[in-house]
């Protein structure tokens, strides 16, 4: 009970004393010392709490889906010729069904006339250019996107050609990562890395749920999953239950050792200890190693076969031996 107390936890029913932790952590510090990976850590009511950015390396196989806009942005819907303006109401001036027994004029929409612009470019290349991009921003105009610093243009400015085939490919870049506005498609490249904000508190799901609001992914939490992958090819899966940024001070600060992967939940594999000794060796490698085993596994086969034999032999001579009509009391 007192090394509860006086403990951190780091999974189900799992606890480590303070000063190991805080041990860890000052080492873990110094290896990270001047850069922002540096954690702090304090008390509340006696319970150690660290925090601080962690490192995640994306190790995804399958696509994900980014939501297309923010979740309190608002998109003003584009104008159309069809329609008028939410605020103008024209039955409201006159309608031919009306009860006052009087003959109501037919209303008509209000003309407006359109007056050019004082000046015209003499560029007749950047006047198409302008007007391709309108009908092309119009056949697009119901499709919601994200703000990005990427496609901010300003108005009249010149695109170059390598510009354009971007936008006509509808990509841009996030985080590093490509973004498919026509599919909303996250395609991270495996082994690359981003960080988090997190706690001690934080278990699992929780850590995992601030990664897909980080980059606004639409995939469920429970889709996904954390595995410790060290150098030597060992590779461990997380908990619900367990800490993450507590077991990646326990772990160590430096990522050439171990790192911290988002994989899938169902294509992620756990690889123990004894199994990672033999994955980095080639296969010609592994092919002398399984016949070794094999003439092994005959040896000892041949052994219990001459053993039961032996075994086999003396029953038979002991029956041998009993009189016929000797019976067993």
């Amino acid at each position: 009970m007192d090394e509860i107390q006086d403990g951190v936890q780091v999974g189900l029913n799992r606890f480590i004393s303070k000063t190991t932790v805080l041990s860890h952590l000052k080492t873990y510090n110094l290896y990270y010392e001047g850069q922002n990976l540096q954690l702090r850590h304090r008390e509340e009511e006696g319970e150690l709490i660290v925090e601080g950015l962690l490192n995640i390396f994306w190790g995804l196989r399958r696509p994900i889906r980014l939501q297309m806009q923010d979740d309190h942005e608002r998109i003003r819907p584009p104008p159309s010729s069809t329609s008028w303006h939410s605020g103008c109401n024209l039955d409201s001036q006159g309608s031919p069904n009306s009860t006052d027994g009087q003959q109501t004029t037919q209303q008509s929409p209000p003309t407006v006339e359109v007056t050019p612009p004082p000046s015209q470019p003499e560029d007749n290349g950047v006047a198409e250019e302008e007007t391709e991009d309108d009908n092309e921003s119009e056949s697009t105009a119901q499709l919601l996107r994200t703000k990005s610093d990427a496609g901010v243009l300003r108005r009249g400015q010149r695109r170059s050609p390598s510009d354009q085939r971007k936008i006509r490919r509808h990509r841009f870049s996030i985080n590093g990562h490509f973004y498919n506005h026509k599919t909303a498609v996250f395609t991270p490249a495996y082994g690359s890395v981003t960080n988090v904000r997190i706690n001690s508190c934080m278990t699992t799901p929780q850590v995992l749920r601030v990664l897909l609001n980080k980059f606004k992914i639409e995939n469920s939490p429970d889709d996904f999953a954390l595995y410790v992958v060290h150098a030597s090819g060992e590779r461990v899966k997380l908990k619900r239950t367990d800490y993450p940024l507590v077991l990646r001070v326990m772990q160590g600060p430096c990522e050439q050792v171990c790192k911290v992967f988002l994989m899938e939940e169902d294509l992620g594999e756990e690889v123990t200890y004894d199994v990672a000794q033999y994955i980095k060796f080639e296969m010609p490698v592994l092919q002398s190693f399984i016949t070794k085993l094999k003439e092994e596994e005959d040896r000892e086969v041949q052994k219990l076969k001459r053993r039961y034999t032996y075994l086999r032999c003396i029953i038979e001579r002991q029956l041998g031996c009993v009189p016929e009509g000797a019976t067993c009391m």
